[in-house]
């Protein structure tokens, strides 16, 4: 009994921790397997086109709704990617690096740079610019990130974004 009751404390402990709150960044640092750190702005990311994103109705890993993300707009990812050149001896390498994504709050997701760049998911996987009427700047978990077509899509919510991280497995 002591031992469900330690668990039970634990993880009504652990959980809020785990969850993210508002947070909210000013700029996005790509640093990693890159030629040259990059620093992307509120100016830099808004000259990127920008697209009307239907309503995301956020689950949680159980899939039971969070909410919904209302009047979104956003710019793709691989958009950014202009940027930023990844240290790769040639093209045929790249299906070994991947992206690791952070918030300000230290909340974490990777991707794979197939994923991104060689699938649907990098067709929705969206930097939001607007939601709700307010602009990037004024979302309150700016910078926000969104993939839409995930089956549980606030696993990959990211709010808050400051870095992204380019490594390659087995490499790092």
């Amino acid at each position: 009994m002591k031992k469900y009751n330690l668990s039970l404390v634990l993880l009504l402990v652990v959980i809020p921790v785990v969850a993210q709150t508002h947070v909210t960044s000013q700029s996005v640092t790509v640093s990693g397997l890159v030629e040259k750190e990059v620093v992307l702005g509120k100016a830099e990311i808004l000259t990127k086109p920008s697209v009307s994103i239907p309503d995301v109705v956020i689950t949680s890993h159980t899939g039971e709704s969070r909410g919904t993300a209302k009047g979104l707009k956003g710019v793709l990812v691989r958009d950014l990617h202009g940027s930023v050149t990844i240290k790769a001896e040639s093209p045929k390498v790249l299906s070994e690096f991947y992206l690791t994504f952070i918030a300000s709050d230290g909340y974490t997701v990777v991707f794979s740079w197939n994923e991104l760049f060689n699938s649907p998911t990098g067709d929705n996987c969206f930097l939001i610019t607007e939601k709700e009427g307010k602009m990037f700047g004024e979302i309150p978990d700016t910078i926000l990130v969104i993939t839409p077509t995930d089956v549980r899509t606030g696993r990959r919510n990211i709010k808050g974004l400051s870095r992204i991280v380019v490594a390659r497995v087995g490499k790092e």
